[in-house]
């Protein structure tokens, strides 16, 4: 899967990360909602995080569309209220 965070770039994730970011895009889709400030900046926080971390930064000539776009890393709780909405950024996996 292929990450694309506005303003960064863009990460390679294992097809067994797609669980966990799908998970921390919920987290982030759930404090939007309740329009809680901090929860939302740590979740959001920790989804960038994990993509950072977990993911494999492509080489800046490397062009390959991405999966899941995600906004930069300064985005506002008001701005994420039209981003992430109902199931969010991120797909649910497909179970099989």
């Amino acid at each position: 899967m292929i990450v694309r965070i506005f303003g960064d770039q863009q990460y390679r994730l294992a097809d067994d990360q797609h669980a966990p970011l799908n998970d921390l895009d919920d987290a982030v889709v759930a404090a939007v909602e309740a329009g809680d400030e901090g929860g939302y900046r740590s979740a959001f926080d920790a989804l960038l995080a994990f993509v950072r971390e977990q993911g494999t930064p492509l080489d800046e000539d490397e062009l390959i569309g991405s999966d899941v776009l995600l906004p930069p890393a300064d985005l506002t709780l008001e701005e994420a209220g039209r981003e992430f909405t109902g199931e969010g950024l991120v797909p649910d996996p497909v179970e099989g």
